[in-house]
């Protein structure tokens, strides 16, 4: 799976933390059923807006932002870095929407925000980059032109504009669970055939949650005997090779709504689990 070029090893902050007692008071029902919250971003337009003559961004040669990428910026107390690069770029996670609270402000790109135009932000691709977006509920594609800096969400991966969320039919749910791929300007092609089709990937509307990819399988054993609590059949152990070398990923799933693994998310960065992914089967 291409989920695979982007794993990241989970820290956690301290051997004395009891996860199996924080853990057990996670009801199983929230991580496998669908909540009736949903997350909705700032403002609609006054009137509906017909956003099928909207073409999406076509990719160009264009020069780095001089304002939209430091080495480094920091929000909320963290630090992030941007990619030098944006070459192979390729994730799979949530993505959010903004609107009429920001339309017409300055974006860390320089420009105004345009809440009509096939643009996106995101934390760390360079300024501007164009991407490939769909929704692997429905199988929607977009491609956008990341312009500034977002979301600061923990469990999100790129913001879109109203226009672009849209197109992709996440505007009424706030969210929605998306593939986002790099396109390079000087040689855009057609995306590489995903290894299954987005409406088979998202038959069952589930996901995992990666918390953790290690070289050793004693380490990955180790952290899924600290979630045990929460249920032998809801946490995994898969394996990936990535450039010869094999990987054991702890994931927690199936999940089946954004605010689930929100909920997650959020409890697992009180007991000092910090990094995660999404990942769809």
């Amino acid at each position: 799976m291409h989920e695979a070029v982007i794993l990241r090893l989970a820290q956690v902050s301290s051997p004395h933390i009891n996860l199996g007692q924080a853990l057990t008071s996670l009801v199983l029902a929230t991580l496998l059923g669908a909540c009736g919250v949903t997350e909705k971003r700032d403002g609609l337009p006054e009137k509906p807006v017909d956003v099928s003559s909207i073409p999406d961004a076509v990719p160009r040669v264009e020069a780095p932002s001089p304002y939209g990428n430091p080495k480094s910026y920091v929000v909320d107390g963290n630090r992030y870095y941007v990619m030098d690069r944006s070459d192979g770029y390729f994730e799979r996670g949530i993505a959010s929407w903004y609107g009429t609270k920001f339309h017409g402000q300055r974006t860390s790109g320089g420009e105004p925000y345009d809440m009509y135009a096939m643009t996106a932000a995101h934390r760390t691709l360079p300024i501007p980059t164009y991407v490939q977006v769909t929704n692997l509920r429905n199988g929607r594609k977009v491609i956008v032109r990341v312009n500034d800096r977002g979301p600061f969400h923990p469990n999100r991966v790129v913001d879109l504009s109203y226009a672009a969320a849209k197109k992709l039919g996440i505007v009424g749910t706030g969210t929605g669970l998306v593939e986002v791929r790099a396109i390079d300007p000087k040689a855009p092609k057609e995306e590489p055939v995903l290894l299954r089709s987005a409406s088979a990937s998202t038959s069952t509307g589930s996901f995992y949650l990666q918390v953790g990819a290690f070289a050793n399988l004693a380490n990955a054993k180790k952290l899924k005997a600290q979630l045990a609590a929460m249920g032998e059949a809801l946490v995994r152990i898969t394996q990936a090779v990535v450039s010869g070398q094999t990987f054991y990923r702890v994931q927690i799933g199936p999940i089946t709504s954004v605010e689930a693994a929100d909920s997650l998310v959020n409890t697992l960065a009180g007991l000092g689990i910090a990094d995660h992914q999404i990942v769809v089967d």
